[in-house]
């Protein structure tokens, strides 16, 4: 039934019969038949069926719920049955908002060294992104801000404060200043994330706070991306410190503190809320607690 489970999960999340197969390797007459079996085994409907996949039912959305659950523990019991015979290993997959991404490594840097067989993917993701895909077991834990938005029943240790500076071109005549006022941040032609990120909420928030409505003529993704553009001389953008302290001199930019002591924000790691956790979940846990302790 677990493989059967698992290949229900799949289907939920990709709603597509063909991609779904796809994902799991397996071809698509498999993947159907395991559904209808899993079906006849629950002796419910378990999907809104036609020409293509139409959704699920309530019956198939209950069994959804049971199954994240099922498959969530089966996946922990065989990881600490491995742990107990080779140590901590496997493959941890991290959700990382864009803005966390330059500090990421603070974490998996000493989690790597002390867990030797472990390997870490690191996707850049929204914290919505990061909410659903922990939900739906696509990812272990992720790297989110802790406030300003609700988590949820999730488990969540801090790891750094984010604080913006208003990074400009070497040559603006702000580069040199000792810092700036939002109300100067505003005058500035900004190159911004997009609105579905939650940093770009939060800016825009901060903006409001003097009474501005941002409409930057550039808007992106990736940090980087802004980079680029601010290294251009044409825009202005607001970062986290730690993107800013990635570009020293030499790089065409410059960063100049926001003078605002309420303008920052915990970042944290974050994970589903279950006992036990994975032994590769715990030890990420108790790195992310080490660091801060320190």
């Amino acid at each position: 039934m677990i493989d059967r489970l698992e290949m229900f999960i799949a289907l939920a999340r990709e709603r597509h019969f063909g991609r779904a197969a796809e994902s799991l390797g397996v071809t698509q007459p498999s993947l159907s038949a395991a559904i209808r079996q899993l079906e006849d085994q629950l002796g419910v409907q378990l999907v809104f069926r036609g020409s293509r996949f139409q959704g699920l039912t309530p019956e198939g959305q209950r069994v959804l719920d049971w199954a994240l659950r099922i498959v969530g523990d089966v996946r922990t019991l065989r990881e600490e049955m491995r742990a107990l015979k080779s140590g901590v290993s496997g493959n941890l997959r991290l959700g990382v908002i864009p803005t966390a991404l330059p500090m990421v490594a603070r974490l998996t840097e000493p989690f790597l060294t002390r867990n030797p067989n472990v390997r870490v993917t690191v996707l850049s993701m929204t914290s919505y992104e990061i909410l659903d895909a922990i939900e739906k077991l696509t990812i272990d834990a992720g790297v989110t801000y802790l406030e300003n938005e609700p988590l949820g029943r999730v488990e969540k240790v801090p790891l750094h404060v984010e604080r913006y500076e208003l990074l400009v071109a070497s040559s603006s005549p702000l580069a040199g200043q000792p810092e700036v006022t939002w109300e100067e941040v505003a005058a500035q032609p900004l190159c911004l994330l997009t609105g579905n990120m939650q940093n770009r909420r939060i800016i825009n928030q901060h903006l409001a706070s003097v009474g501005v409505s941002p409409a930057p003529t550039v808007e992106s993704n990736s940090s980087i991306a802004l980079v680029a553009h601010v290294a251009t001389g044409r825009w202005a953008s607001v970062v986290p410190m730690t993107l800013a302290e990635m570009f020293g001199t030499g790089s065409g930019v410059a960063a100049v503190p926001i003078a605002d002591r309420g303008a920052k924000h915990v970042v944290g790691l974050i994970a589903a809320w279950r006992e036990p956790h994975t032994p590769l979940l715990s030890a990420l846990l108790d790195e992310a607690r080490r660091i801060a302790r320190v």
